[in-house]
């Protein structure tokens, strides 16, 4: 347990680090993103191999550390932020998310042949947030490692574009500052990169970008028990959730939403707050450094290229497709 567990501290420690450095602090790259390619890096070096007692405490930083994170997540949004932009904005967000979900899918699996546990992947992190929808949608269906870090690796990418084109974009599209705000918070994938784009075009923007793009974050909670039902009726794989009556509860989403409820309600003291918003996010990296760890270059080789289509294909639908929707529902 604690080799595993002291392998993935290492792992986050280096990540944060090297996040914060010039050439990487202020890109929207996160130390999520940076512990998951050392732990790809480490994780395959033949002195890795030499480790053979850290299945349970990866195992561990996988599973319980991964999903205490993204409770932890939900004390970064209030009720009060969701319903600032009125309920047209809900109707976007799951216009977005239900449209990309959908396509990515259906191209993933019928037209680009891909395995389902990938395309979902994808196309979750492409549809609602990124690399915390990945990790949370892995943390239902239990999917591999290698298609875990494959789709993180698309947000990056994708995610990483969308920071440079959408300011280049601005004076282009005929949108006033406020309503492309909109535009960026239901199209781009990561917070840090709604954050990095919205900042780049105005203030305004920025505080729109900010609370569309947190109802999106909201919206992965009924996703997850969507999916969950679904992936258990396929008989695609032994999702991590609870079952009553038949229906799939992945527990962690529930508590997700409670810390949302509890956010909104209550203050707690500041030092407290950020204490406890800094340990989900060092638990999220942890997880993102064990499944960075157990990934093997072979796997991520034998998934080619098709990811990264079914990427770009969903980034411009989000780019085209999310532009035309801002504008006929909050233009």
């Amino acid at each position: 347990m604690w080799q595993g567990l002291l392998v993935c501290i290492v792992l986050t420690a280096a990540g944060v680090g090297l996040a914060e450095l010039p050439p990487l602090a202020g890109s929207g790259v996160s130390p999520l993103v940076v512990a998951l390619l050392l732990g790809i890096l480490v994780g395959n070096l033949p002195v890795s191999r030499r480790l053979t007692d850290t299945a349970a405490g990866l195992k561990f930083a996988t599973r319980w550390l991964l999903r205490g994170g993204i409770v932890l997540f939900g004390l970064s949004l209030t009720l009060q932020q969701i319903m600032a932009l009125g309920p047209k904005v809900l109707l976007l967000d799951i216009l977005i998310i239900s449209s990309v979900l959908v396509s990515g899918y259906f191209i993933g699996t019928r037209l680009l042949g891909m395995d389902r546990e990938t395309t979902l992947l994808t196309s979750a992190g492409s549809a609602i947030c990124g690399a915390a929808a990945v990790l949370a949608t892995e943390s239902t269906i239990r999917a591999r490692p290698a298609a875990t870090a494959m789709a993180v690796a698309t947000v990056v990418l994708f995610g990483s574009l969308a920071m440079l084109i959408y300011p280049l974009l601005y004076p282009l599209m005929g949108m006033d500052e406020g309503l492309f705000g909109v535009y960026i918070g239901a199209t781009v994938h990561e917070v840090a990169q709604v954050v990095a784009a919205g900042e780049a075009v105005g203030p305004d923007a920025l505080a729109n970008a900010v609370i569309v793009k947190l109802v999106r974050v909201m919206l992965l909670v009924p996703f997850l028990l969507i999916v969950g039902q679904w992936w258990l009726r396929r008989g695609d794989g032994a999702a991590e959730t609870d079952t009553k009556g038949g229906l799939v509860i992945p527990w962690f989403a529930f508590g997700f939403m409670a810390m949302v409820v509890f956010n909104s309600f209550i203050v707690l003291p500041a030092v407290l707050h950020d204490g406890l918003v800094l340990a989900g996010q060092l638990a999220l990296t942890m997880a993102m450094a064990a499944l960075g760890y157990e990934t093997r270059l072979e796997r991520l080789r034998s998934l080619g290229l098709r990811p990264f289509i079914l990427a770009l294909i969903l980034f411009a639908l989000l780019l085209g497709g999310g532009g035309l929707a801002s504008q006929w529902l909050m233009g």
